[in-house]
């Protein structure tokens, strides 16, 4: 899981553009109010130098291009931001999608008072409070094709993600490989000390399971050890899986290889060699390693020989390509 990132770390590179980006700042009306970016699809031009926190150029409440258009949430690691996935998300607008990235209240790097057991409820809430808003509340909520809705979660955002498409964690499941697997490191940290499994589940069906969602992606799943077979019975939307081979936080064996193994239908699975757990989030600011070297040492520096700007051009492409199959236009 990722911890304490604020939004110095991202410096999203881009691809060459396909079509013109779009980009709005949104909030959602919730106790506390969800902040969001909106990504889209515009006929407006952007700037030829970046205008955003994330290093991008993009036409700021431009026009809006095309109708019908897919929607695709994102949802950060804990104590992430919005941010963390902009390179994602502008490839998602240029290829004709609209991008919505939270920021997860209380669960976010400038504010962690959500404990777990109050995240792992709100994280999937504020996923389908953010879809009502996009469909129904947002000024161009009419160019959205709601037969067409997907989640990109990242860590903490893969739960979410699984979760609001269907899945049902076992908490005493997850609770007992903290005592048979001790060193996995969300149980050496205790991030689950505070939960009271049969409490959790009575909470977690009324977020579970939006029949509105029809796809997702996830990198570096979180919690992965807490699903079974019963637990990921209904997530039967198509799933694409990314797994670093370094990633000592999400192991892939105990977490990714667990949720592809129990899913009731084959998912897209993608292991990454030499990956580690936040070589899947946008490449940093330089800035950062001055301002804090122990945040740049822990999130920015990739495997000798790991190259994140060459693999986020590969990854956001084969992100773009899962969605387009799995949410196909209705002519195609």
């Amino acid at each position: 899981m990722s911890r304490h990132l604020f939004p110095l770390l991202t410096l999203a590179l881009s691809p060459a553009p396909l079509l013109a980006a779009g980009f709005e700042l949104g909030s959602v009306a919730s106790s506390p109010d969800i902040a969001i970016g909106i990504w889209y699809p515009s006929s407006s031009s952007p700037p030829d130098e970046p205008n955003t926190p994330f290093g991008q150029a993009v036409a700021i409440d431009g026009a809006p291009e095309g109708a019908d258009l897919p929607l695709v949430l994102l949802s950060h690691g804990n104590g992430g931001w919005m941010g963390g996935h902009a390179d994602t998300a502008m490839a998602l607008a240029e290829a004709g999608y609209i991008a919505v990235a939270l920021t997860h209240p209380g669960d976010n790097g400038e504010d962690e008072s959500a404990s777990p057991s109050e995240w792992l409820v709100s994280r999937p809430a504020d996923i389908a409070k953010t879809l009502d808003y996009m469909l129904t509340g947002w000024s161009n909520a009419d160019r959205i094709d709601p037969a067409r809705i997907g989640v990109f979660g990242f860590s903490a955002g893969a739960y979410t993600a699984l979760v609001s498409a269907g899945g049902l964690p076992d908490f005493s499941l997850a609770a007992q490989h903290c005592v048979d697997m001790p060193a996995e490191f969300t149980c050496r940290i205790g991030m689950l000390d505070d939960i009271d499994p049969v409490e959790l589940g009575s909470q977690l069906p009324s977020v579970s399971g939006d029949s509105r969602i029809t796809a997702i992606s996830i990198a570096a799943p979180g919690l992965g050890y807490g699903f079974s077979k019963a637990s990921l019975a209904d997530l039967t939307v198509p799933v694409q899986i990314w797994s670093g081979t370094r990633d000592e936080r999400v192991p892939h064996d105990t977490n990714a290889a667990n949720i592809a193994a129990n899913l009731p239908r084959p998912p897209e699975m993608n292991i990454v060699e030499d990956a580690g757990h936040f070589a899947f989030m946008a490449e940093c600011n330089p800035a950062l390693e001055e301002v804090n070297p122990e945040i740049w040492k822990m999130v920015c520096v990739d495997a000798d020989g790991f190259d994140r700007s060459d693999f986020h051009r590969s990854y956001n492409d084969r992100i773009v390509s899962f969605f387009d199959a799995a949410m196909p236009a209705p002519d195609q």
